[in-house]
C-alpha cells in the first residue's frame, strides 16, 4: 500500500492532553502544576491497516487511546475523521461518530455492569442509537455472540459467570456490535493466559477481514504487536519517537529507545543470543519532562544538542520516520 497516495481514513494531528494537578492545599490554596500525558502526537490510520502503538507504563499510550474517542477531553490538536475533527464536536453531534469508532479495553470485567446480563449490555448500544426493533436488537446480539464463539445461552449470563477470555469476546462483541469501522483495542490480551491470548489474538484478525475494521492496537507486549500490526509508533513519554512498516521497523530500528525496547524480546530463529540494551534510570515525571529530547536522561547516545533542542521527526525511509539527532 503506498500510504502517500492513499487517503487515511484518520489522522491525529498535534494531539495533546494535559492533566491538571493539585498539590498540597488541595484544590483551592496549592499551587496547580500540569502533567502531560500526551504531548505533539500525529499518526494516520490507513483502512484496513493494523496500527500497533507500543511503549513503556505511562508512555501516554492509552490516553491517546482516550482522547482519539472523547472519553477524556483533548487540550489541543485535531482527530480528523470524515473530514471532520472530532475535538471540536459538540458532545451531541460527537455521538453520531461514536458508532463507526469503538474501543475495547484493556480491563473487561471492570467495563460491563455487574447487574445486567450480557444480552442487556449487548444490546444496549443498539438502544442508545434506536438501531431496530426489540427483535431485531436480539437476534443481532445471537448473531455476535457466535462471530465470537461465543454460545446462544450466554446472552442470560451475569458478567461473573465468564472467564476472563471469555470477558474479553464479549467486550470485542460490543464493539463489533455496532458495525464500526475503526476499533481502539487498549491492550485487549494483556490480562490474558499466552494460549488464550493466541485465541482472541487469531479471531481478532479473522473478525477484521469480515468486518473491513481499521485496528488501532494499543500495547507493551513487543511479540504481540509485531504479530498483529502492519506499521508500529513508539512512544515514550507522551510522544511518538519512531512509526514504520512493522517488518523495516524490527530488521533495521533506528531510535536508541527503539533498539532497547526490541532487545528485551527474545528471538529464537538465530543460533546466537542478542545483544540486550539495558537503559539506566526510570522514565522521568511527566510532571517535569526534560529539556530537548525527552529520551536524552537514559540513552547511551545522547549529546549537548540533545539536551537543548527537540529533535524533528522526519521521514528517513519510505514510510519509516524517527525523531533523533543521531539521523
Amino acid at each position: 500500500m503506498d500510504q502517500k497516495t492513499e487517503h487515511p481514513i484518520l489522522e491525529v494531528i498535534s494531539l495533546q492532553k494535559r492533566f491538571q494537578v493539585h498539590q498540597s492545599f488541595g484544590n483551592w490554596f496549592g499551587k496547580k502544576s500540569y502533567l502531560s500525558a500526551v504531548k505533539d502526537v500525529s499518526f494516520r490510520l490507513y483502512e484496513g491497516e493494523t496500527y500497533g502503538l507500543v511503549g513503556e507504563s505511562g508512555s501516554g499510550k492509552s490516553t491517546t487511546g482516550r482522547t482519539i474517542l472523547g472519553l477524556t477531553p483533548a487540550s489541543s490538536g485535531q482527530v480528523i475523521y470524515q473530514n471532520k475533527d472530532l475535538v471540536k464536536l459538540p458532545k451531541k453531534e460527537l455521538r453520531r461518530f461514536r458508532k463507526d469508532i469503538q474501543l475495547v479495553f484493556q480491563d473487561p470485567f471492570s467495563s460491563l455492569n455487574p447487574r445486567k446480563r450480557i444480552g442487556r449490555i449487548l444490546e444496549e448500544p443498539l438502544i442508545i442509537h434506536k438501531m431496530g426493533n426489540q427483535t431485531q436488537r436480539q437476534e443481532q446480539v445471537f448473531n455476535i455472540l457466535k462471530k465470537v464463539g461465543l454460545l446462544p445461552e450466554h446472552y442470560f449470563r451475569y458478567p461473573h459467570e465468564f472467564s476472563g477470555g471469555q470477558r474479553q469476546r464479549i467486550g470485542l462483541a460490543r464493539a463489533l456490535i455496532m458495525n464500526p469501522k475503526i476499533m481502539i483495542c487498549d491492550e485487549p490480551v494483556s490480562a490474558l493466559d499466552v494460549s488464550i491470548q493466541s485465541q482472541i489474538l487469531n479471531m481478532l484478525k479473522e473478525l477484521q477481514k469480515e468486518f473491513k475494521l481499521t485496528l488501532l492496537f494499543i500495547t507493551h507486549d513487543i511479540s504481540v504487536v509485531r504479530y498483529i500490526s502492519d506499521r508500529i509508533g513508539i512512544m515514550y513519554l507522551g510522544t511518538i519517537v519512531e512509526e514504520g512498516p512493522t517488518d523495516d521497523l524490527f530488521n533495521e530500528p533506528l531510535h536508541p529507545y527503539t533498539k532497547a525496547l526490541f532487545s528485551a524480546v527474545p528471538d529464537f530463529t538465530r543460533n546466537r543470543l542478542k545483544e540486550r540494551i539495558i537503559l539506566k534510570g526510570e522514565m522521568p515525571s511527566p510532571l517535569s519532562p526534560p529539556a530537548g529530547c525527552v529520551f536524552h536522561t537514559r540513552c547511551p547516545l545522547a549529546t549537548d544538542k540533545c539536551k537543548t533542542e527537540v529533535p524533528i521527526f522526519k521521514e528517513m525511509q519510505a514510510n519509516h520516520k524517527v525523531a533523533c539527532h543521531l539521523f
